[in-house]
């Protein structure tokens, strides 16, 4: 284990809610494996809307609409991801970390586990699609509180100088998630010999349910918070921090919209694309999972450099390289060669990383403690509805508006990288600050 991730090191004092020092070895198990556990879900249910949901769910549609609706199905989560983010943020900071964190996993993991013993369109008709969207909003409230929850968790109890990658351990989670999901998704296609349509999809579902478990685990082995008294912890932080940051909390918004924009356009949209380009599912999903383990790699690095040298150049750098790398993309599918879009697909989860890897302090770093809560996962869930919620849909539509000419997803896609690259511009970088320093910034 490297020396950054000893689990004996001296924490620097962090405020009324991180009285008890955690190692870093049970802080990554925390952040990061529950986490993975909720883009493990995320994944599945991506990779089915791509490759199964339309024919199962929608099959009244041709191929290409069906696709477009599925998307809409995965997108649907992320309209109660904010409302998630609102009421478990507020929980989160009037009761402590480890109740919603809990809560946050049992919910994930009950909707994934009824998802897969959902009966298609042809057995119970109209139904089905209503069931599916259901248990969809119940796993986008429950991500709303969890990337918030977890990314404190590592922030709030880091080392001096290693909150970047003390939060990394959420960006890890995601990536890990991704992997678990391509992973499990792939052998599952592999295993049915490529008829998982049939019966076969189902299984990650459950095996995404089962695994909670282990999270559960993990989660109550957290610390009992102390509840804030009244005179630290507003009535509502969320209102709060609003009137005390309420710049702080657009250009938050905005740096979420444009990650979560890119994020599921590369790993949802881009799936259904190279399948419209003759490579075949199985490509695709191995095409993910290499993403998948760069993203794993790169994020942790991203985050020690932030450390170093600050949030902000690293946060702008990330933007600017997603942008080329973007534009480069769809030419280089387009050759039909396989090696070339397994490179592509790998360097794009290595380079998605790089924002993502700082993400969690950048943003933590700039709200007070007593609403920290509430504010990160407000400002980043709004930004993750705006931005992927709709990316897959809109990116699909613009496909079909332009006859396959990609040129609008690029222009849309880019577009929103600048806008990350702008409010990350715009936000303080408190890299150098403690936490305590940071109160009175």
């Amino acid at each position: 284990m490297p020396q950054s991730l000893q689990p004996n090191v001296a924490l620097e004092p962090q405020g009324p809610s991180s009285k008890r020092p955690v190692s870093a070895a049970r802080t990554f198990f925390i952040s990061c494996f529950g986490t993975a556990l909720e883009f493990y879900d995320f994944t599945i249910y991506g990779l089915a809307a791509a490759l199964v949901f339309p024919q199962l769910f929608f099959p009244n549609l041709d191929p290409l609409t069906g696709t477009l609706v599925a998307f809409a199905s995965f997108g649907a989560g992320f309209l109660a991801r904010p409302l998630g983010g609102i009421v478990l943020g507020h929980f989160g900071d009037r009761l402590g970390r480890r109740k919603i964190l809990i809560l946050t996993l049992i919910l994930m993991g009950g909707s994934t586990f009824l998802i897969g013993c959902l009966p298609s369109a042809d057995s119970i008709g109209a139904a089905a699609p209503m069931l599916l969207i259901a248990l969809r909003l119940v796993q986008g409230f429950s991500a709303g509180g969890e990337w918030g929850g977890a990314a404190l968790v590592g922030i709030e109890a880091a080392p001096a100088g290693r909150r970047g990658l003390w939060g990394s351990f959420t960006s890890m989670g995601i990536g890990l998630g991704v992997l678990m999901g391509s992973g499990v998704f792939s052998l599952t296609d592999a295993i049915a010999g490529g008829e998982v349509a049939s019966f076969a999809w189902r299984v990650p579902f459950w095996i995404g349910g089962l695994l909670v478990v282990a999270g559960l685990v993990a989660r109550l082995t957290l610390p009992q918070d102390e509840r804030p008294s009244t005179g630290e912890t507003p009535r509502i932080p969320l209102l709060a921090v609003m009137k005390s940051h309420p710049r702080q909390i657009l250009m938050s918004i905005g740096v979420s919209y444009g990650y979560n924009t890119f994020t599921y356009i590369a790993t949802v949209f881009l799936m259904s694309y190279v399948l419209q380009h003759g490579y075949t599912g199985s490509e695709s999903l191995q095409f993910q999972l290499w993403g998948a383990v760069a993203s794993v790699i790169s994020a942790p690095l991203a985050a020690i450099l932030s450390d170093r040298i600050g949030r902000k150049p690293v946060m702008v750098g990330g933007s600017v390289m997603l942008i080329i790398y973007f534009v480069a993309f769809f030419p280089a599918i387009e050759t039909h060669t396989g090696w070339i879009a397994l490179l592509m697909f790998t360097l794009g989860g290595a380079l998605n990383t790089v924002p993502q890897g700082p993400l969690p302090a950048f943003l933590g770093e700039q709200f007070p403690a007593a609403s920290r809560y509430s504010a990160i996962s407000a400002s980043y869930q709004i930004g993750s509805a705006l931005g992927g919620g709709t990316a897959a849909t809109v990116a699909t539509a613009l496909l079909i508006a332009t006859h396959g000419d990609p040129i609008g997803v690029v222009i849309y896609t880019v577009s929103a990288l600048a806008v990350m690259g702008l409010c990350s511009w715009g936000l303080r970088d408190h890299a150098k600050l403690t936490m305590a320093d940071i109160e009175t910034a």
